[in-house]
């Protein structure tokens, strides 16, 4: 099976001050918009995002047809057929992607220890 590109979406308090914190940590702006309460930094392979009052936990990424520079896969498997094979094999979910529709969608479920996981495709 494979997931996507990973991240993880951290739910932030005050996105200047985090930005500001991750960038003294080697990360710069990938993407987003901060007028949104959304950041997107990198650091060489690794990907936050930065999301003030969007989310109330921070949450582990995964992004199915993407590579970990945002950008489309020729091949990947879609959110759709990862969602049947997790329910396949018991897993519960908390929102689901709709499986009579193609292209962009998303699903979420938590971990045994509560964390949260979002399946967000994009293409």
């Amino acid at each position: 099976m494979n997931v996507g590109a990973f991240s993880i979406s951290l739910a932030v308090k005050n996105i200047e001050i985090s930005k500001k914190f991750y960038e003294k940590l080697g990360f710069t702006i990938f993407g987003g918009d901060q007028s949104e309460n959304w950041l997107i930094l990198k650091n060489g392979n690794h990907v936050i995002g930065l999301f003030q009052d969007i989310f109330d936990n921070n949450i582990l990424t995964f992004n199915p047809g993407w590579d970990n520079a945002a950008q489309p896969l020729s091949e990947f498997t879609d959110i759709r057929l990862l969602q049947k094979q997790l329910k396949a094999d018991g897993v519960e979910f908390i929102s689901e992607a709709d499986v009579h529709t193609s292209g962009p969608a998303s699903f979420m479920l938590t971990d045994p220890d509560g964390n949260m996981i979002m399946f967000d495709q994009y293409v």
